[in-house]
């Protein structure tokens, strides 16, 4: 007697039935991409109690949004094109290993993206552009206190504010007028002199004049932690994963058509694409062209003792961050416009130590891990976040360094869509077709 095992042919047939029970299966609602705004959305459609399978090709939370830079950045309703940044553009690009970095070879395929970014800093668009941005911020931060505490992951979240430095007093005021618009939004403040910020985070270098303390700067414990603790509260609520790279996708009257990589093929109901900088080609598939382009950041995690940091330190002169997590103290940020293709260049991880080592004397600077992740940017710095053309589909990307902070209100604003509620901001802004 063999009991409950089964012969080699026994088992090629279950396995056969088995695939062909899931060739067959149809979704509720897939999501594809296990990012942050993918298992966000995930979780508050599963609270809302439809069933939901997200697919991504690694895992939940493994890429983008597993090295991030921890923040949640509800203070930072300033557009990219209102930043400065266009002013700086020269003076970055100079410099291949500074804030901002455009391989030669990328430039021509990468410069109609420049040119809307360059548009999107036009004086008629500002207004809207902040206005549509300090919604999303006002609502990420109620969505995100919710879900933390629904999923009992409050004790995730750190609020020791950040501060923000500079190494003169021009560049302080350069920084002026972006403070003034946070403070129309109530957004809470207050500059420290040189002699005070030694309060705030000891062991400074002197080269720091000045300083801008945000107390209301809401950092995470670790976001690849906090995305799939998330995760497992959508799990507990029916949420099931995946693991299949997508390779295109199709749309008709009464569902969508998910092709994975080995052939198969998964319908639903409805579909959400939330995969980060890779969104924009399943879109295509869909008759939405929409100019994503991936901003590729890198960074340094080096061991929790390398430095006591006592909160988020914004070098923005030079495009980058310090944040102590739970797990290290990560060391990163800056832009490198070169597409999804090219191999990493660690070189940049390496510069923003070595800045790192000068502007906190006594940082300990071995043992680091560097990563490199595509952060999916838009010209006008704001997401695509509403329905496609196609039908029963809908969009969740293009959120650049705001995808932790502002993942919680997408999701809120695609659960409303999903169920045909009305959602609580305009989505004008933010639609596929607005390019």
């Amino acid at each position: 007697m063999r009991g409950n095992s089964k012969s080699p042919q026994e088992e090629r047939r279950s396995a056969a039935a088995s695939s062909s029970r899931r060739e067959r299966r149809e979704e509720d609602i897939a999501i594809i991409g296990g990012g942050i705004i993918g298992i966000c959305a995930a979780t508050l459609l599963c609270e809302a109690g439809r069933s939901v399978t997200v697919f991504d090709r690694t895992g939940i939370c493994e890429e983008t949004s597993s090295g991030n830079a921890a923040a949640f950045a509800f203070s930072d309703v300033l557009p990219m094109a209102h930043k400065g940044m266009v002013k700086q553009l020269p003076k970055w690009l100079a410099d291949p290993l500074g804030p901002l970095a455009i391989p030669p070879a990328y430039l021509p395929k990468l410069l109609p993206w420049l040119i809307r970014f360059w548009r999107a800093g036009a004086a008629g668009h500002y207004e809207a552009s902040l206005a549509a941005q300090a919604g999303m911020m006002k609502l990420a931060e109620a969505e995100w206190m919710g879900l933390l505490d629904r999923s009992g992951t409050r004790p995730m979240l750190r609020e020791e504010g950040s501060l923000e430095l500079y190494e003169s007093e021009a560049e302080f005021r350069a920084s002026l007028p972006g403070w003034a618009e946070r403070e129309r939004f109530g957004i809470d403040f207050r500059h420290v002199e040189s002699g005070q910020m030694a309060a705030l985070q000891p062991g400074l270098a002197p080269r720091f004049v000045k300083g801008t303390f945000v107390p209301g700067w809401k950092t995470v414990a670790d976001p690849k932690l906090l995305g799939k603790a998330v995760w497992a509260h959508a799990e507990r609520l029916g949420a099931a994963f995946e693991q299949a790279r997508v390779e295109r996708v199709e749309a008709g009257a009464n569902g969508a058509t998910i092709v994975l990589a080995d052939g198969s093929r998964r319908t639903a109901k409805k579909l959400l694409i939330a995969a980060g900088a890779w969104s924009h080609l399943l879109a295509r598939n869909l008759g939405d062209r929409i100019p994503l382009e991936a901003e590729r950041g890198y960074n340094t995690t080096l061991p929790v003792s390398a430095f006591d940091v006592k909160r988020q330190l914004i070098f923005s002169g030079h495009g980058f961050v310090i944040t102590p997590l739970e797990t290290g103290l990560r060391i990163g940020g800056a832009v490198e416009l070169a597409g999804i293709e090219r191999p990493p260049n660690f070189a940049r991880s390496k510069a923003m130590l070595e800045k790192a080592k000068r502007f906190l004397p006594g940082l300990d600077p071995c043992g680091g891990r560097e990563w490199m992740g595509f952060r999916p940017s838009l010209p006008d710095s704001l997401p695509v976040i509403g329905r496609a053309k196609a039908p029963n589909v809908f969009y969740a990307f293009g959120h650049g360094h705001l995808g932790l902070t502002q993942a919680a209100a997408t999701a809120r604003l695609i659960r409303d869509l999903v169920l045909g509620q009305t959602p609580p901001l305009d989505l004008n802004p933010f639609r596929a077709r607005r390019f």
